[in-house]
Order: structure tokens, then sequence, then C-alpha cells
């Protein structure tokens, strides 16, 4: 590990690890982006309509493959995946510039190459996201993920000001060869630099319908996680309008050719930067929701702005605080999810953010896309405003970020089942019974508290729960829920068990006389 200071903002890049995937990702997000410029103007001509699927294209695929690929991410070497999936996005990026070069690039070909990469775009993704933090120490871990959404935002911003101005300079065909080369990088670290990951026995992993369920029960029974991804979806589609329409407004609007139109993503870029820089303070300053809300409030001034701007330098002045506020919030988020996220889990977690990112975004895309087709750019800019704001501002104070208080590291206080024979790792449905014994007055009590066991019990793997109190002897609590497998109830134990689930059970059994009693029984299988 380096000797960064744990304390700064940029304290991660003093790994040395971080700090080469770091570099690698922001060159290739910013060939990235500068591909969607290309594409979009190569668009451009064709009405906004057409324009807007560029980004429909680039995120429809999330919504297909975001779930899979998570569980993808959790099951299998996380190295090798990317190695492939970068390698095949390069393999994309190569045709593109080639058929583009040749001048026999047409729309919907254009198009579909996009939705392609969108895919391996979003197959890699969980992965992506779910490696970083293991990469630096948990007490960086908030820095980390800062940087991460910096990376990314700011690269948002610079790619599509390089592009305007490639594009301008040299051509599309270029822009795209760039691109293609972006990925050099990623594919020398992951090769070179990047730690392998302990891999479990193939006996061990869990099947991959078993890893989507998983994923999906933990996510339900997280209202950290949902939370957050209510907040998500409250902000991203209203901004994605601005990205969306952005090259509409410069040639229909402001009348500018490529060049200007790259100008103006200069200053979105150089917002971001300063976003970038003054993240750290304000967000000591505002905590999450603050930052939010600022980031909301700016963004829908910005569009505001830009709808009325009569000219470059009044709508750029707009774009720039719509840089800073859109690094702002998805930084905000990003660190948000990342921090509360146990690591057994965390791929298929950031699978369903990136589902309500990057679907938001190819959703908002396509409605704004639509409606300024059919009701003018104005329109199409200020309802995305007014919806930032209402209700996604004014829901902060009933809906709020996470306080980020909770503890997702794993717990090895659960204590092993006490088995005459263990049971094969496939045998199942396991039932699990747990006798307390609660005095009258701690009943209440007792039976509140067990309402968030039961929530941990559901987050790591049991597919049914319940409390009975016995009625002949009142102060005889049995707790009982099921588990699919032996193995998942093992994982349970071993990898699932963080210490919030252990925060709520001390919680419980604070009130419980003596020890409980656990049992553990198998399916048995009848014949005839």
């Amino acid at each position: 590990m380096g000797r960064s200071t744990t304390g700064s903002a940029w304290a991660p890049l003093g790994e040395k690890v971080f700090r080469a995937l770091w570099v690698a990702q922001f060159v290739s997000n910013v060939g990235g982006w500068m591909q969607t410029v290309g594409a979009q103007w190569v668009l451009v001509g064709h009405g906004a309509g057409l324009v807007s699927l560029v980004q429909v294209a680039a995120g429809l695929p999330v919504l297909l493959l975001a779930l899979p690929a998570g569980a993808l991410a959790d099951l299998v070497d996380r190295r090798r995946l990317l190695l492939v999936m970068q390698a095949a996005m390069a393999a994309v990026a190569t045709a593109l510039a080639v058929l583009a070069l040749l001048g026999v690039l047409g729309p919907w070909l254009l198009l579909l190459l996009t939705f392609l990469l969108g895919c391996l775009t979003a197959l890699n993704g969980p992965a992506w996201q779910a490696v970083q933090p293991s990469l630096v120490p948990r007490e960086q871990l908030r820095q980390a993920s800062a940087l991460g959404a910096v990376n990314m935002n700011v690269a948002r911003a610079v790619g599509p000001a390089l592009g305007g101005l490639l594009v301008a300079a040299a051509g599309v065909g270029w822009t795209f060869a760039l691109n293609a080369l972006s990925f050099v990088g990623i594919l020398l670290v992951l090769l070179r630099r990047f730690p392998q990951e302990p891999q479990r026995p193939a006996r061990e992993r869990e099947h991959a319908l078993a890893a989507l369920r998983a994923g999906g029960r933990y996510v339900r029974r997280a209202p950290e996680v949902r939370r957050i991804l209510l907040r998500c979806a409250l902000f991203v589609p209203g901004a994605a309008a601005l990205w969306a329409l952005l090259p509409v407004v410069a040639v229909q609007r402001l009348g500018l050719g490529s060049s200007g139109y790259g100008l103006l993503l200069a200053a979105v870029g150089a917002g971001a930067v300063a976003g970038a820089g003054t993240l750290p303070r304000l967000s000591a300053r505002l905590r999450g929701d603050g930052v939010l809300a600022l980031a909301g409030l700016l963004t829908a001034g910005a569009l505001l702005v830009t709808a009325l701007a009569g000219s470059a330098w009044v709508a750029g002045a707009g774009l720039a605080f719509a840089g800073a506020a859109w690094i702002w919030g998805l930084s905000t988020l990003n660190a948000a999810l990342q921090l509360g996220l146990p690591n057994w889990v965390r791929a298929r977690a950031v699978a369903f953010y990136l589902l309500v990112f990057q679907g938001g975004n190819a959703l908002g895309a396509l409605a704004w896309g639509q409606l300024a087709q059919h009701a003018g750019l104005f329109a199409a800019l200020a309802v995305p405003a007014a919806l930032l704001v209402v209700p996604g501002v004014l829901s902060l104070r009933r809906f709020p970020l996470p306080d980020g208080r909770v503890d997702p590291s794993l717990s090895d206080s659960w204590p092993e089942p006490r088995l005459t024979v263990e049971p094969a790792a496939g045998e199942g449905p396991v039932l699990v019974t747990v006798e307390y014994r609660v005095a009258d007055g701690d009943a209440s009590a007792f039976a509140a508290a067990m309402g968030e066991v039961e929530a941990s019990r559901r987050r790591t793997g049991a597919v049914g729960w319940g409390l009975y109190r016995d009625a002949a002897r009142p102060d005889r609590f049995v707790e009982v829920f099921t588990v699919a497998s032996w193995a998942e109830h093992r994982a349970q134990h071993h990898e699932r068990w963080t210490g919030v689930d252990h925060a709520f059970e001390r919680a419980a059994r604070a009130l419980v006389s003596g020890e409980p009693v656990v049992t553990h029984a198998v399916a048995a299988r009848t014949t005839g």
C-alpha cells in the first residue's frame, strides 16, 4: 500500500494499482464520450428524435443485462471478466472507426454498433464498480468512491469537449479511432498490475439463478440501498435532458457548428473540474442531502438558462454550473452506495444502481427527445427542470440519503452450528429454529427488535421467516426461518453476516434471558 494521507481527498491515488487503473479508466472514459459526440454529430441532421437515440442505444442495454451482469461479477474471476469485456469493446470501437473512415457508416448501423457497445458496457459495469473499493484501505473507501465518480463525470464533460473539437478538426472516423485506442491502457493494467482475487472452490459457488435471487432479496431488505436508488431515480432522468439535447440546442437555437458545440462542452468540463475540487469541502459543510439538493437546484437552473439563452456565452455559463452540479450529485450517490455494501453482494447491488442510473438516463433521453420533437426545445428542457425540483429536491426531507453509519464489514459473531453430521451443500431447504426466553415486560420491545433481525435473515439468504409466542408459556418465543440450501446457510455464517446484522441481533438478544437454543433441520426426502 502507498503512504498517502488517509484524510486527504486524493489519498487513494497513493495506491499504485488504484492510481494506474484510475488513469487508464479516465483515458477510456474520455474516449467513450468522444465517441458519443461523434455519433450524435453524425445524426444531428436527422432530427432531435434520432440524436437522442444515441444515449438510448448506449444506456438501454443496462435494463436488459445489468442484473445478470451483477450476478456474474459476484460468481466468476472479476479480473478475467473485465479483460474479456474490455477487449470486446475495443474490437467494436475499432469496427466503428473503420466503417466511418470508409464512409459506409449509416445512421442505423451506427446505432446498432452503439447498442452493442452498450451491451458490453452493461456486462462490464458491475464488475468494474465492485473491484475498485478492494484496491484501497477501508478508511479510504469514501475518497475512492468519490474519485471514481470524479473520474466518470469529469471525463463525461472533458471527453465531449475534446470530441467536438476533434470532429471539427479531423472528422468522425478519427474520433472513433481514438476511442478504440483508449482501451489499451485498461487492458495493460489488468494484465500486468491487477491483483488476483481469491476464488472459492466451484462446489461452494452459488448457481446463477440463486445468485440473482439472493441479490434481489438483499436489495428488497436493505432500506439504505433502496433509498439511494430512489434518490438516483429522482435526479438522473431530469439531468439527462441536458446531455441528450445539447447538440440540438447548439445547432438549432444557437446556430453553432461542431467547434462551437465543443466549446459549450468545454464549459461543462471546466465546471466539472471545479466541482471535483470543491466536493470534499462542500460535502463536509452540507453533508449528503445538502449536496444533493444543491446539485438538483443548480441542474434545474442550468436547464432553464440553456432553454432561454440567446448567446453561446450565456449558455456556457449555465453549462459550467451544470458540470459542477452533475459531479456533486453523482459523487454523493455513488459514495453513499459503496460505503454501505458488503463485499459478497457488492456487484449485484451495484447492478441495481446501474440499472436505475443508466435506465433513467436512457429513458429520460428518449422522453425529452420526443418532447423536443413534438413540443419544442423549451418544453423539453423546462419539464425536466421542474421535475428536478418537484419532487426531486423537495422530497429530500422525507426521503433523505442514508447517514453512512452502516457497518458492511463481515462479522464472525454468528457461532458455528453444532451438528453430528453436516449435510451436503446442495441439500435443502434448511429449517432453522431459535428459541428465546423473554420476560413478559420485555415482550413488545423484543418483538419490535426482531423486525430488524427478520430483515437481516432475509437479506442474507432466508426465503421465509416467522416469530411465534408459545400460548402455554408466554415467556417462550420461537424464531423460525428457512434457507434454500445448506450451502446458502453456510454462506450466511461465513460470507454474509455483517456488523450491522450483528448489531440488530445484539439489540434483540439484550432482552433475552439465558442463551437461545438453536436447531437445524434439513428437508427429509420421502418415497412412495
